[in-house]
């Protein structure tokens, strides 16, 4: 489907209040047209599962009734009593862009404000120490590809999605060369990195294409990595909550700021186009550390 293409797919959204196939019939017809359209759009894998997937959480909502602008209030009620503000947001962003390409504008939700989170939650902080615990689990458990892998994401900061580029042929160069919706990626490979990844690919004979593959030789991909971190969490003696594959490029980026002390650079290194993205990454660890900062000597 075309871009300025009129789909006619509300008709799909009324089905009889006795049909339990109703909402199946609008997922699997309908809103394959708007994957496609999304995929045109050039959106990541990752963005379009989730576009589809919180638009389908609606289509179940409404269950066969009309598409109106106070059903879709109603809705977004609903998530926010729910969620948190930030997932609220997340799902009310999906549901305007399916809106847009509807050509119903006038269903469309305003997001939330929220006041911009000055400190971490502890509950999600991943500190040095615990990331040294999750590699020496990784180690002594035998998980070498495990262990270099955590490595190689810690000590780049890139995205997870970004991991099947890590290639042997980029090991050569020193460098992650990437390209993607036009854009282009340098992720420079740290000399000690550099050192552990070929010894890695020297022991288990991998002498070209992604160094971190499966069994069946395809790359590992967020779903195999997530599940193989979760079970270094006992034995490493850190929270589940902590441990997954995105908060090893926070590590990256708390690190490298503590250090540099320079947000621009650390923006370029992350791959971020604006720097209010990057300063999420550079929170102070707690609101005692936050209240600490606070102490000026006014009082």
């Amino acid at each position: 489907m075309r871009k300025n293409q009129k789909p006619h797919i509300i008709k799909h959204v009324r089905c009889r209040e006795s049909d339990r196939t109703g909402g199946e019939y609008f997922m699997h017809h309908e809103l394959e047209h708007y994957g496609q359209y999304l995929t045109e759009c050039e959106k990541s894998k990752n963005t379009i599962e989730k576009y589809l997937r919180d638009v389908r959480a609606f289509v179940r909502y409404m269950g066969g009734r009309e598409l109106e602008r106070a059903e879709v209030l109603r809705y977004k009620k609903e998530l926010l009593a729910q969620y948190k503000i930030t997932s609220a947001n997340s799902m009310l962003t999906a549901l305007n862009h399916f809106f847009k390409w509807l050509g119903r504008n006038e269903l469309c939700m305003k997001t939330c404000r929220q006041q911009r989170q000055i400190f971490r939650d502890a509950e999600k902080d991943l500190t040095r120490e615990e990331y040294r615990r999750l590699l020496q689990t990784a180690g002594r458990e035998g998980k070498e590809r495990l262990r270099c892998l955590l490595q190689a994401i810690a000590g780049t900061g890139m995205r997870i999605g970004e991991l099947s580029c890590l290639t042997v042929e980029a090991l050569k160069k020193k460098k992650i060369e990437i390209h993607f919706k036009g854009k282009q990626r340098i992720i420079l490979i740290p000399r000690t990195l550099e050192m552990i990844l070929r010894d890695y690919c020297r022991k288990y004979r991998i002498k070209s294409g992604c160094i971190f593959c499966t069994v069946s030789g395809k790359p590992m991909d967020r779903k195999n990595i997530w599940k193989e971190m979760k079970k270094l969490c006992r034995g490493a003696r850190v929270a589940e909550t902590k441990v997954f594959p995105h908060n090893l490029r926070h590590l990256f980026a708390r690190c490298f700021y503590e250090q540099e002390k320079d947000l621009v650079r650390l923006a370029d290194y992350l791959g971020h186009s604006s720097i209010e993205t990057t300063r999420r990454y550079t929170m102070l660890t707690s609101e005692e550390v936050c209240k600490k900062s606070l102490e000026l000597d006014l009082f």
